[in-house]
């Protein structure tokens, strides 16, 4: 299925998540990542020549999904270079943002040898995939047409379509791949070198693979010959069984992550009692894995901690469920109908005798229902009790290039 894109900057509103359809999409490799602040920087892909083309700041929205070889994903996870699909949009309090503030119509404004298109105003994210996970949720595939083999390297022709077909011809596009590709087929990880072996591969020269159906890993890299933006294949996906698992080894990953750190969502509502008393209403925020959902419990005990718009938890020094607010979950709702991304549809009500300054209407908070495991995160990963600024640990939108 195709996702509708809009052609209107949009900024969204706070408290609420935007509709995919009204993001603007663009594509480039990541070339630096802050993780404990959900920001880094993507050489956008534009008009012109890519290689000269400046890394482009963005920051991931509060609620913004990540996501990895097909499933949910961390910064962290993702490989220096990976060519990622962006949806984007306007900083929804451009006061509060991470990253540098752009004119609106910066999208349109070309730069030198790197044409038009390279650094967006938009540049808070809902959604960033790799090119596998972009794949399977649009219903895409890759056709192989052919290879050219040269010492364990050389070029691959190849052109992404909907795999229940479509509309005209699908785009050629010619990437390079080299002798540390990997070539998954079924529970195998292969070679260059092994496809050769088994002469599937010419040890030499072209070959036609008659439109072989794969999934593509795509990364850059500096390209000779003058070819100014070629994009290079760094894995090869054959079968089901090989994306399936790769898939189950990042949700695996990311699950982890998630029940040491906490899931993440925002305050609805809060009905105050006496003495510290106050019942939370909080959504859940999307992308993750259903069984991490399935924890969240009507009369599980549960912990709720503030946190910033970077996913912080605050007040960290002694553990993040030091300060948290403590009780048990009253309810778990669940939407119908259509859910928007950023959103997983599943409300909470939560009860506390002793509610934080950081649980009200509009805030960031994280929740650890009982059963995931209580630990210490490093300094990097939490606020401090008001000791320490922030500008002393992490740097500032300064360190941004200006455009």
């Amino acid at each position: 299925m195709g996702t509708a894109i809009a052609d209107e900057p949009f900024r969204p509103t706070v408290g609420s998540f935007p509709p995919l359809e009204k993001a603007h999409a663009y594509r480039g490799e990541l070339v630096f990542v802050d993780h404990v602040n959900r920001r880094g920087s993507i050489r956008v892909q534009g008009a012109g020549t890519y290689f000269r083309n400046p890394p482009h700041p963005f920051a991931m929205l509060p609620y913004g999904v990540v996501r990895y070889r097909g499933a949910p994903a961390d910064l962290r996870d993702i490989p220096l270079g990976t060519v990622l699909h962006v949806r984007a949009f306007l900083p929804p309090d451009p006061t509060l943002s991470a990253v540098p503030v752009l004119p609106i119509d910066n999208r349109k404004k070309t730069a030198g040898y790197s044409g038009a298109g390279i650094a967006p105003a938009e540049n808070h994210v809902l959604l960033l995939e790799d090119e596998l996970s972009h794949c399977l949720r649009e219903g895409l595939g890759w056709k192989l047409k052919e290879i050219d083999v040269d010492n364990h390297e050389g070029r691959i022709v190849a052109s992404r379509q909907p795999k229940e077909g479509g509309d005209g011809t699908p785009a050629e596009e010619t990437m390079t791949f080299d002798a540390a590709t990997r070539i998954w087929r079924g529970r195998e990880c292969l070679g260059v070198k092994d496809l050769i072996a088994e002469g599937l591969w010419p040890a030499s020269g072209k070959q036609m693979l008659s439109d072989q159906a794969a999934q593509l890993g795509i990364t850059w890299k500096p390209t000779p010959s003058s070819v100014f933006t070629r994009f290079h294949v760094s894995d090869i996906w054959l079968d089901d069984t090989a994306i399936g698992r790769a898939a189950d080894q990042q949700a695996e990953t990311h699950k982890a992550f998630i029940r040491s750190r906490w899931m993440p969502a925002w305050i609805d509502a809060v009905e105050y009692g006496k003495f510290g008393h106050a019942t939370v209403t909080a959504t859940l925020f999307g992308g993750m894995d259903a069984s991490l959902y399935a924890d969240f419990q009507k009369g599980k005990q549960a912990a709720m901690n503030a946190s910033e718009n970077t996913l912080k938890h605050a007040g960290g020094n002694y553990g993040p469920a030091h300060m948290a607010s403590k009780g048990p979950i009253l309810d778990v709702v669940k939407a119908t109908g259509d859910v928007p991304l950023g959103s997983s549809g599943i409300q909470i009500r939560f009860e506390t005798d002793l509610v934080i300054e950081g649980i009200r209407p509009g805030r960031v908070v994280r929740v650890r229902p009982a059963g995931w495991p209580e630990v210490n995160l490093p300094r990097e990963e939490f606020l401090g009790d008001g000791s320490f600024r922030h500008e002393d640990r992490f740097p500032t939108p300064d360190i941004f290039p200006k455009y």
